[in-house]
């Protein structure tokens, strides 16, 4: 397997390196018994306490899952902590750059227009695969700091070829993050075990999706350890909450309701696959490694209006991909209340 070791603190904005990082309460005294006098806490109240700021026993149980050091993780509020961030560590505003790849998640977009970055966007080919050729001249290219690959991409549903993700790794100078938020419903491993060849890479995953908990915000991002320290320099305190840090164990020690429901989320998506095949004004299903599916129509925007008058919420996403829906699987109910309003429409 392929190794590369860049010189990381020649990415990162020389502001952050010589930040002293804000000290907490918990920071300095992290025992768990006393009488706590020294966080300006209210003494009452069942939530009155400041959280683990480093989020240690969600950590511990991840390692344990992902098979890495609790070192390599980083716990934040939701995967676009993990993304915004990036942009504040690596790229000085209104001078460097990031680069992705489109159609993908646009949240790469709106943290690098906050950031004051300028975010290049080249296009997938006809496979929403990535164009080496198209990138390549961008490895020796010192303003671009950052290059974010989503894979399962989203809103195309497809794994990005390992081979070219790797290839990457290895030419670029910069920070790669590869957005796995739908990774576990694909049946490829996850890159977190690449982490160790490359310290460049950062791998970020979120429980929003397979793990249902998108009310709790509960982001990861996976990287060498002089990363992840960087991440805890940067991050707010106390940025995951109590409450969304013990949402995140207690889905973790429920690793049976876990595979239960990704068996049925999957098991349904390819019922949808067959059955919208069936279906005139269907007229293509891409390949899918997430929990939806990318469907071209004939008009998207009638599509979705019509659907939407029948309280059926979907995805229009014609404006990344000619006429083309984005449509989540849902309950064995739900999918056959949407069937049965396409064959309406229809």
């Amino acid at each position: 397997m392929k190794t590369k070791m860049i010189n990381i603190e020649n990415i990162v904005r020389p502001n952050i390196l010589e930040l002293n990082p804000y000290s907490s309460a918990r920071d300095e005294f992290t025992g768990e018994e006393g009488i706590f006098l020294d966080a300006n806490e209210n003494p009452f109240g069942e939530l009155n306490r400041y959280p683990d700021p480093y989020q240690n026993e969600l950590k511990k149980k991840l390692a344990e899952l992902k098979g890495v050091s609790a070192n390599n993780i980083f716990v934040g509020n939701g995967s676009d902590e993990v993304i915004d961030l990036a942009f504040r560590i690596f790229c000085s505003p209104g001078f460097d750059k990031a680069l992705t790849f489109s159609p993908t998640y646009g949240m790469y977009d709106v943290s690098a227009v906050i950031n004051n970055v300028e975010l290049l966007k080249l296009p997938l080919n006809e496979d929403f695969q990535i164009d080496i050729e198209k990138v390549q001249p961008y490895f020796n290219d010192d303003s671009v700091k950052l290059m974010f690959i989503c894979s399962p991409n989203n809103p195309t549903g497809n794994l990005m070829n390992k081979s070219d993700v790797e290839f990457i790794l290895t030419n670029f100078k910069g920070i790669v993050i590869i957005d796995e938020a739908y990774i576990d419903f694909a049946e490829n491993t996850s890159l977190i075990s690449l982490i160790n060849n490359y310290n460049n890479l950062i791998v970020s995953q979120t429980f929003s999706k397979a793990w249902g908990l998108a009310a709790a915000r509960v982001g990861t991002a996976y990287a060498k350890e002089e990363i992840i320290t960087l991440y805890n320099k940067v991050k707010p305190p106390y940025n995951v909450s109590k409450i969304n840090q013990q949402a995140a164990i207690d889905a973790l020690d429920n690793s049976s309701r876990f595979d239960k429901n990704l068996n049925l989320i999957l098991a349904e998506k390819e019922r949808l696959k067959i059955e919208l095949q069936e279906i005139d004004l269907v007229k293509k299903i891409y390949p899918s490694d997430a929990n939806f599916l990318l469907l071209e129509v004939d008009d998207a925007n009638q599509l979705y209006g019509d659907l939407v008058y029948q309280k059926i919420i979907t995805r229009n996403r014609n404006a990344q991909v000619a006429n083309c829906l984005r449509i989540s699987v849902g309950t064995s109910e739900e999918n056959d209340k949407l069937l049965n309003a396409l064959k309406t429409v229809a």
